[in-house]
C-alpha cells in the first residue's frame, strides 16, 4: 500500500508497542473531550448554583489539573531519567489514572466528580510526558516524525473501539433497563480497562537505552537541576524559539479540545449531535496525521507546523463567529480532524529530535511545562470571560491571538527544522 504516492513505512516490534500505548490512552482522552463534559453538565444542572457557569466550572477543572502537572513535571521528569525509572513512572500513572477514572461513575454531586476527574486527568497527561520522552529510546531520530504521527493517528481511530461500545451503552440505557448513572459506571471500567491493557505491550517491549546515572540524593539534584535545564534551553537558540512558539499554539489546541463539548452544549446543540460530530473527528484525524507524519518528513517539519498553526487560527474564528448549529459543529469538528493529530504529532517528535537523549524526560517535562501553562492561560480565559459576560463565544476569540503569536516565533526557528 502507498500513501500520497509515498512508499508504506514497516515498523518493528519496539516501535508497534510504543504506537499501542497511544491506543489506550487516547480511549480516555475521547471520553474526557465528549461524554464527560456532557455528563458533567447534567450534574451541575441540578444545583441552581452553578447551573449557568458550568462552563466556567469546567475550564476551572481543567487550569488547576494543567497547574498541578506544569509544577510536578520538571522534578519528575528529571527522576524519570535514571536508569530504568521511565517505564516505573508510566505504570504509576496508569495505575492512579485507571483507578481515578473508575471512581468518576461513583459521585452523586458535580464537585465530588470534578475531583475525580482532577485526579484522573493529571495521571493521564502526566503520563504522556515520560511516553513522549520513551519515544527516543523506541526508535531512530529519523524515523521519529513517522512512528510519533502512527501513534497519534492510530491512537483515534483504536480509541473509537471502546468509545462507541460506551456510546451505545450511554444512549440505550433505558432499553437495557440500567439508568443513566450505571451506564456511565461501565463506561468509565471499559475506558480504564482498555487504557491498562494497551500499556502491557510498552512495559513489555519498549526498553529504556537512554538514562542518566543514578545519584544518591536524586530529589534534591532534581530540584536544584531545574535552574541549570532551564539555561541550556535558553541557550539553545532552535529549542528556544521553538518552545516559546509551542506554548502559543499549542494553547488553543488544547483549548479547543477540552471545552469544545462543554462550549457546543452551552450554545444548545443537542448532546448526541456533539458526540457523533468528535466520533468523525477521530476518523478523520487518522489519515490525516499519517498524511502529515509523511509530509513532515518529505517537506520539512517547519513548513507542516506553520500550515497547522494557520488551520487553526482559522478554526477559532469560525468557532467563535459561525459555530450556533450542530451542521456547523460537524464542519468544525472535521476541520479540526485534519490538523489536531499531525500538529501534535510533529511537535513531539521535533523537540525529541532537539533535546540530549539522556536528559530526555527532563526536556519533556519543560516541554508539558510549556504546553500546560498554556493550557492554563487557554481554559483559564474562556473561564474568565465566560463568567465575566455570560458569553462563552468571546473566551473562544480572546485564544485566537495565540496562534499569531505562535505563528510568529516559529518563523524565527532554524530553517533545518
Amino acid at each position: 500500500m502507498a500513501l500520497m504516492g509515498i512508499k508504506r513505512t514497516t515498523f518493528n516490534k519496539t516501535e508497534k508497542s510504543w504506537i499501542l500505548y497511544d491506543v489506550g490512552n487516547s480511549a480516555l482522552f475521547l471520553l474526557s473531550s465528549s461524554i464527560i463534559p456532557i455528563y458533567f453538565n447534567s450534574l451541575a444542572a441540578a444545583d441552581p448554583a452553578v447551573e449557568d457557569v458550568a462552563v466556567g466550572a469546567w475550564g476551572a477543572a481543567e487550569t488547576v489539573a494543567s497547574l498541578v502537572i506544569a509544577l510536578l513535571m520538571p522534578i519528575l521528569g528529571s527522576l524519570a531519567d535514571m536508569e530504568g525509572m521511565r517505564k516505573k513512572f508510566i505504570m504509576g500513572c496508569v495505575l492512579t489514572g485507571s483507578i481515578a477514572t473508575v471512581c468518576m461513575g461513583f459521585p452523586n454531586g458535580w464537585l465530588a466528580f470534578l475531583v475525580a476527574y482532577v485526579v484522573s486527568s493529571i495521571a493521564l497527561n502526566s503520563s504522556t510526558v515520560f511516553y513522549d520522552a520513551l519515544l527516543v529510546d523506541a526508535t531512530s531520530e529519523d524515523r521519529r516524525d513517522e512512528v510519533s504521527s502512527q501513534g497519534f493517528a492510530w491512537g483515534y481511530v483504536g480509541s473509537c473501539i471502546p468509545f462507541i461500545a460506551c456510546l451505545l451503552i450511554v444512549l440505550n440505557a433505558g432499553s437495557l433497563g440500567i439508568s443513566t448513572k450505571a451506564a456511565m459506571n461501565m463506561s468509565f471500567f471499559i475506558t480504564a480497562a482498555w487504557w491498562v491493557v494497551f500499556t502491557i505491550p510498552l512495559i513489555k517491549n519498549v526498553k529504556q537505552t537512554s538514562f542518566k546515572p543514578k545519584q544518591p540524593r536524586a530529589l534534591r539534584s532534581a530540584v536544584l537541576g531545574i535552574g541549570s535545564t532551564l539555561r541550556d534551553i535558553w541557550n539553545h537558540k532552535s529549542i528556544r524559539y521553538f518552545i516559546l512558539s509551542y506554548f502559543f499554539y499549542i494553547d488553543g489546541v488544547h483549548t479547543i479540545i477540552r471545552m469544545s463539548t462543554s462550549y457546543g452544549s452551552n450554545l444548545g446543540i443537542e448532546g448526541t449531535q456533539l458526540i457523533l460530530a468528535l466520533l468523525v473527528t477521530q476518523f478523520v484525524a487518522w489519515p490525516s496525521s499519517i498524511a502529515y507524519g509523511k509530509l513532515g518528513t518529505k517537506v520539512g517539519t517547519k513548513k507542516m507546523l506553520l500550515v497547522g498553526i494557520a488551520a487553526y487560527f482559522c478554526i477559532t474564528l469560525f468557532a467563535s463567529f459561525f459555530l450556533r448549529t450542530a451542521t456547523q459543529f460537524w464542519i468544525l469538528a472535521i476541520c479540526v480532524g485534519m490538523f489536531q493529530g499531525g500538529i501534535q504529532a510533529l511537535s513531539r517528535s521535533e523537540f525529541s529530535k532537539l533535546c540530549p537523549k539522556e536528559h530526555a524526560n527532563e526536556y519533556f517535562g519543560f516541554f508539558d511545562i510549556f504546553g500546560k501553562y498554556a493550557a492554563i492561560l487557554g481554559t483559564g480565559l474562556v473561564s474568565v470571560f465566560t463568567f465575566a459576560t455570560h458569553n462563552p463565544s468571546l473566551g473562544v476569540l480572546s485564544i485566537a491571538i495565540m496562534f499569531v503569536i505562535g505563528f510568529v516565533i516559529m518563523l524565527k526557528v532554524p530553517d533545518r527544522l
